[in-house]
């Protein structure tokens, strides 16, 4: 690790702290309904909103039609995706001829069950993508469908997640808002402005925005080749933004039409966190205590920095096997060191594991370097940011609500230390309530492993389509502790709703693009759905006065408590099968044999 790259990530982190405060501030206006400086600007188009789609403003839900809400808003995106997709090569803005069928050149058909994996992902905020963009989708499906969506379910989270922050603040009353209402003004004052700001900064850093078709040009050695381009820039701006990580291109944030240079990768890495980082002090706000969302931040920023700093000296560490070979590995004024397989130069290591453990913090599947290609102990960095249920600063919405019902459990554990029923924010936290955590918790846990399992035992999911047995495509692509690591990471970032990948497994099968499909649904609703009805349990409770006997949630020992029980439930979880993937791989490569048959055996 060099001084250069340990300044880089903390002056990262002080642009972040620096945002989290004004932005959390203006959110909590916009939910609290109050007049924000954006008002004389977009209040129009907010009312327009609801005149066209007959909401009452002032209509509230109780939690049971507030998730009725988002369930419906999700099946009618869903169908408007899979409908688009599926009718692309009849609709214009399709300026390649691509369609459902084979088409001419390199194309990817839209088949059925990828447009079915494709509208779930997208809607389900994960991002997911099975196909390459510019091989497969017309102009019309990237900014109709697709970035719609990055719109739409983004604007989903933020609204489920203020939801639960009025459970907190709001005492005996029986609804909690109108989802109709948080999510017009999740996208009209925070998601619009903030997308149209990044994306005229990115066209001006060299990012297209057209509806030009591929271009053509001719190389040094006088070939042909084709230069995708296409409505980049807007797609990129709240792809990031909104935690969604769909890119236009194939190599996503590796591409130079999406992330040309070290600034805008730098401001990439930002924007995916800095609405959810405000969202901690959003909550702080409404609930009239911001130590509440301070106390949050922290535990999030401590978990970020433990991440950040154990993936980049790893990949800056380099493989000892090749430096056993005699391959210079240490940094050397011609050459930068260390692992820099799958990597951009331009972005270097700590720009690029920066970016691998925040999009991996964040439900958001952007990469600007292929994690596959990351040492063991690299990899399960990302991997297990998965696995946390990715509440370190997270999602937007779905981080902070994730984290609320680790804080749930959490003061659940310290009342049965202490004898006393437990507390947090005023509120008494009983039985419905961490049942209701758990049951999310236990969700995605089930999700992951289960269909990890599945998969690895059935020799159709490693050697073939489902439906053609011994057919010639292979979807795993390697065998042992790393393709297992490949398996696991799939399922982990599909079932948290993250899209990322390993890369070495090819997922665009009718049985890869079901099951993943599967477990995006029930990562989404598998979380949301108890977190409403926990938001559903509080609202109607008194608050309780604060006592000496009152555990504060808002000093160290909270903090502390936070972390462990996000490391403990997620190191208990997982590390049977972490130690037959990433774990394992590592000490193989540091010729560890003895404590790596130790921990075959353990996960097996």
């Amino acid at each position: 690790m060099t001084m250069t790259g340990f300044v880089y990530i903390v002056m990262f982190f002080l642009c972040l702290l620096a945002v989290t405060k004004p932005l959390g501030l203006y959110m909590a206006s916009v939910f609290g309904g109050e007049r924000t400086f954006l008002h004389p600007l977009l209040r129009p188009l907010e009312r327009l909103i609801y005149r066209i789609c007959r909401i009452r403003e002032t209509s509230e839900q109780r939690w049971t039609q507030y998730s009725a809400s988002v369930i419906a808003f999700t099946l009618v995106g869903f169908l408007f995706v899979y409908v688009i997709q599926r009718l692309q090569g009849f609709l214009p803005l399709n300026p390649m001829h691509f369609s459902t069928a084979h088409a001419p050149g390199y194309a990817t058909p839209m088949t059925p069950d990828l447009a079915f994996n494709t509208a779930v992902s997208f809607v389900t905020n994960t991002n997911w993508q099975a196909y390459g963009g510019e091989q497969t989708l017309s102009y019309l499906t990237q900014m109709a469908a697709l970035t719609v969506q990055n719109f739409m379910s983004a604007a989903a989270g933020i609204a489920v997640a203020v939801a639960l922050i009025r459970g907190f603040a709001r005492k005996e009353m029986n609804t909690i808002g109108n989802f109709w209402v948080d999510a017009t003004r999740a996208t009209v004052y925070v998601l619009l402005p903030l997308a149209l700001v990044f994306a005229l900064f990115l066209c001006a850093r060299g990012v297209p925005q057209t509806f030009k078709s591929y271009q053509k040009a001719t190389t040094v050695e006088g070939a042909t080749q084709t230069i995708a381009v296409g409505p980049v820039a807007g797609q990129e701006a709240i792809k990031m933004l909104g935690t969604n990580g769909g890119g236009f291109f194939n190599a996503n944030s590796s591409h130079p039409f999406e992330n040309p240079t070290p600034l805008t990768n730098f401001l990439q890495v930002l924007s995916l966190l800095m609405i959810s980082s405000g969202l901690t002090y959003t909550f702080g706000r409404m609930v009239g205590d911001t130590r509440q969302g301070w106390a949050l931040f922290a535990a999030m920023a401590l978990l970020f920095f433990v991440g950040v700093f154990i993936c980049y000296p790893s990949e800056y560490g380099g493989n000892p096997n090749l430096a056993r070979l005699g391959v210079e590995t240490a940094a050397t004024p011609t050459q930068s060191g260390g692992n820099m397989e799958g990597k951009d130069v331009r972005f270097g290591i700590a720009g690029s594991t920066l970016f691998a453990t925040a999009t991996t913090d964040a439900s958001c599947g952007a990469v600007n370097s292929m994690h596959d290609s990351y040492t063991p102990l690299g990899g399960f960095i990302p991997l297990f940011n998965l696995q946390t249920d990715e509440v370190i600063f997270g999602g937007v919405g779905s981080g902070l609500y994730g984290m609320l019902l680790y804080a749930i459990v959490g003061v659940f554990i310290a009342g049965l230390m202490v004898g006393r029923t437990p507390e947090y924010i005023g509120k008494k936290i009983e039985q419905k309530e961490v049942k209701m955590a758990m049951v999310a918790v236990i969700a995605t846990a089930f999700s992951i492993l289960v269909f990890t399992a599945i998969c690895a035992v059935i020799p159709f999911a490693k050697n073939g389509y489902w439906n053609a047995p011994g057919a010639a495509i292979a979807n795993l692509g390697n065998s042992g502790p790393h393709g297992f690591s490949e398996l696991l990471y799939a399922f982990s970032s599909a079932s948290e709703n993250n899209g990322s990948a390993f890369a070495g497994l090819n997922p665009n099968t009718p049985w890869y693009n079901l099951m993943t499909g599967l477990a995006m649904l029930i990562g989404r609703f598998g979380f949301i759905l108890p977190t409403l009805a926990v938001a559903g349990s509080l609202v109607t409770k008194k608050k309780v006065p604060t006592t000496s006997g009152t555990f504060p949630t808002h000093g160290p020992l909270f903090i502390g408590l936070l972390v462990g029980v996000v490391v403990v439930i997620g190191a208990l979880t997982f590390f049977p099968a972490l130690s037959l993937g990433p774990l394992v791989e590592h000490f193989f490569m540091r010729e560890g044999k003895l404590l790596s048959s130790l921990l075959l055996t353990i996960g097996s």
